[in-house]
């Protein structure tokens, strides 16, 4: 009988792993690169947002590790330093200052995530900056650019 649960137990241990193939394929094939990749704010600090054009967007550039973007309705820019382990470490950022009275408290709460950040994990195209483990904020790939958008 031992040996029957054991061969249950690697059957049922095969099936997850076969029906977990069609995950990976979709989150390989849809995963973006963290840098040079639009990403569009969907949550923060566990509340969605929700996407608007040109608001609460960042871009980190790999040629020379800044990070740039959008809040409520100020551009947000500075450094960021890549490390192991998805090690991510955003800031000091700096902003431009115009008013938006209706979100300004929205912007504070985004850029004190990001500069908060010290880790990140994808997930197909999905960016999730994390502070010590807790989930921060969830970032979604935009559509690259074609050249018939262009």
């Amino acid at each position: 009988m031992h040996i029957l649960s054991k061969m249950a137990a690697l059957a049922a241990v095969a099936m997850l792993a076969g029906a977990c193939c069609p995950c990976r394929s979709y989150q390989k094939k849809t995963r973006r690169p963290l840098t040079g990749t639009e990403w569009q704010l969907v949550q923060l600090n566990g509340r969605s947002i929700q996407p608007e054009a040109g608001r609460f967007t960042i871009t980190l550039r790999a040629d020379d590790s800044q990070i740039s973007g959008m809040g409520a309705c100020n551009r947000i820019f500075g450094s960021y330093t890549e490390g192991e382990k998805r090690a991510l470490k955003i800031g000091p950022l700096a902003s431009t200052k115009m008013m938006c009275p209706a979100d300004a408290a929205l912007e504070r709460q985004f850029t004190a995530a990001l500069e908060a950040t010290t880790h990140y994990d994808m997930d197909g195209p999905m960016l999730l900056l994390l502070s010590n483990g807790e989930l921060k904020a969830i970032f979604q790939a935009k559509p690259a650019a074609t050249e018939d958008s262009k």
